[in-house]
């Protein structure tokens, strides 16, 4: 058994990853809010909607420096994963594996009241790297999109002559649909499992501190609890 002293809490998350999530969701509101406005512009109530964000023109603005500045978020993100990792600093503890599947499973049966204990989850559970994993996908389909309709006239030498009539009508449709589905995904899902549950509502601190207690780590991640003051014996690998 491993006799080290067991601290109260534990950091989950360093400075540059907080600061990274904080630009990202800032930037996420932001594209949402002049998103839907932009969209509806001259419909009500979005065309009140629209004003607040000084009308159109400066609306589309902020929705561009937005985007731009998640973009380089998203880059940078890339070299702190290469960082961490040259350093030693990482494990693959985000990379969705087949035990993720069977997790998942064993946590249906859990909460129907067929498995009398809970999955035994690593450092992130099956939905904190479907909701990490996301983000890659929203950022091909979101990204690319914008930027073609961000600058139209040189993209369009990119496309055949014969697709110009209807390529548009799918960026358009590619860009607004996923956003929807990001927005949707965000409320529903990632702001349920991390800042509604009863046990840390109203609001999760972790995105601040960067800090999760002891008992939280082992009640919800006990893999990741055991690999760091556990058993070091390999037990339930």
């Amino acid at each position: 058994m491993n006799n080290r002293t067991i601290p109260t809490e534990i950091e989950r998350f360093d400075l540059s990853a907080r600061v990274q999530h904080v630009i990202m969701f800032t930037t996420f509101l932001l594209l949402s809010f002049t998103g839907w406005g932009l969209k509806y512009a001259y419909q009500d109530p979005s065309s009140a909607w629209i004003s607040f964000w000084g009308g159109a023109k400066m609306a589309g603005l902020i929705h561009r420096v937005a985007g731009i500045t998640m973009l380089l978020d998203f880059i940078y993100h890339q070299f702190y994963l290469i960082n961490q990792y040259r350093k030693g600093g990482m494990r693959p503890t985000l990379i969705p594996m087949p035990k993720d599947v069977v997790d998942a499973f064993h946590n249906f049966m859990f909460f129907f009241g067929l498995r009398k204990e809970r999955p035994y989850f690593g450092k992130f559970n099956y939905m904190q790297k479907f909701d990490y994993w996301a983000v890659y996908w929203g950022m091909f389909i979101i990204g690319a999109s914008g930027f073609f309709l961000a600058f139209p006239v040189t993209v369009s030498t990119l496309f055949p002559m014969w697709s110009i009539q209807w390529i548009w009508d799918v960026v358009i449709a590619m860009h607004s649909d996923e956003a929807l589905l990001a927005i949707v995904f965000i409320l529903i899902f990632h702001f349920y499992n991390e800042h509604l549950r009863s046990e840390v509502f109203p609001m999760n601190w972790m995105w601040l501190t960067g800090k999760m207690s002891i008992d939280q780590l082992k009640h919800h991640h006990p893999a990741e609890y055991d690999h760091l003051f556990g058993d070091k014996s390999g037990k339930k690998q």
